[in-house]
């Protein structure tokens, strides 16, 4: 009898919940469904637009996988038990032509074991480093393939601050993304790269496995390669095109490149010297000190003179002459006019960039603050 009173309770116990709990339960449907709401007809188009090009651009668009030997203990350390002995990263680049050549970042690629490239379509090569440039963060990497499809480079002196770009790559491992943004600024200076090349910053998001890809326009067209990010990617920088189409043909047939040089120390002209330099406004480069034995000596710059112009192009500042001289071919004669209280012409022969100590993987974004001038590194 009690066994047959705790089991009538126990169903009623089960019952009432399922029986309240159905009670409780809305008749009406939990959503509203839309009523196929319609998109003003302008951002239609609009949209339409964007997917469009992004589908278009996708195709040169690969994923760069990455295997390096792990890095030895250091001195005094000793090796860890069960250590990995490679390290994997990966990163983006994209096909520039049909035949397999591709375009990516140095610090991706850089010190590589072993590179493996995967195309849209799921395919994988072997990739192979043509050549590497550190300065600018700059590969040229080869597959074996034909009939591949190539993203169309563009010209990035055009690009203008404001403009809508779009970033792809594949960041955080994730396959084919898409970002889009404004080019923010023209001319950021990044530390440990050739400071005097006018690197393109964007909003356009760029994470950790962006690096490589390509920055486009509206156009369609490559303006810059992405190589790095800053605050989490809220900021991000690439190389602009034009200086990559300039690098190109010394990466494919020497494996580097090879920076012009001068052999001095430079700085700008002070606004309250510049009469006492012959000038009528404090444009041009100062001369502070030539380091003896190279071009600029060689040629006959001396200390103290000012560089307003070279091969005809006018020199308004540091930059400029960084610019002309780091792009000029080792071996070439150019005529710089120099004015030290009159105007002189001397023939320099522009030399190799002597070797530094080697500059990290990863650039620099420039910190935060106002900038102070201050004389520049031996060009």
């Amino acid at each position: 009898m009690r066994r047959s009173t705790l089991s009538l309770a126990l169903a009623l116990s089960l019952v009432v919940p399922a029986v309240a709990a159905a009670q409780a339960r809305p008749a009406e449907p939990l959503w509203k469904e839309s009523q196929g709401a319609a998109v003003p007809p302008d951002i239609a188009r609009l949209n339409d637009f964007m997917h469009g090009l992004a589908e278009r651009l996708k195709p040169p668009l690969v994923q760069i996988r990455v295997r390096r030997a792990a890095d030895p203990p250091a001195e005094g350390q000793e090796q860890q038990p069960n250590a990995p002995d490679e390290r994997r990263s990966q990163g983006s680049g994209f096909i520039i032509r049909e035949d397999g050549y591709l375009v990516t970042n140095a610090h991706v690629v850089g010190d590589a074991d072993r590179i493996q490239v995967r195309l849209v379509d799921g395919r994988r090569f072997e990739g192979r480093v043509v050549g590497l440039d550190e300065r600018v963060d700059l590969a040229l990497v080869k597959i074996d393939a034909q009939g591949l499809p190539v993203a169309p480079l563009g010209d990035s002196n055009r690009a203008r601050v404001g403009e809508f770009v779009l970033a792809l790559g594949h960041p955080f491992g994730l396959e084919q993304t898409v970002s889009f943004g404004i080019v923010s600024r023209k001319g950021a200076p990044i530390q440990g790269a050739v400071g005097t090349f006018e690197f393109i910053q964007t909003d356009a998001a760029v994470n950790p496995g962006n690096s490589g890809g390509p920055l486009v326009n509206m156009a369609g067209e490559v303006v810059g390669v992405n190589s790095m990010a800053a605050v989490n990617g809220t900021i991000g920088f690439a190389i602009p095109v034009n200086l990559v189409k300039a690098l190109l043909p010394q990466l494919a047939e020497k494996g580097k490149v090879e920076w012009g040089w001068l052999g001095v120390s430079i700085a700008e002209v002070p606004d309250e010297e510049a009469a006492k330099f012959g000038l009528k406004e404090a444009k041009g480069v100062l001369i502070r000190q030539v380091v003896a034995g190279q071009p600029a000596d060689q040629g006959g710059i001396r200390a103290n003179d000012v560089v307003v112009s070279v091969d005809g192009t006018a020199v308004e500042g540091p930059r400029d002459l960084q610019r002309i001289i780091s792009s000029t071919p080792v071996g070439q004669s150019v005529k710089i006019f120099m004015r030290e209280g009159k105007e002189q012409q001397v023939a320099v022969t522009v030399g190799a960039y002597q070797t530094a100590p080697r500059v990290p993987r990863r650039l620099v974004p420039p910190a935060p603050g106002p900038r102070q001038p201050s004389p520049q590194p031996p060009r």
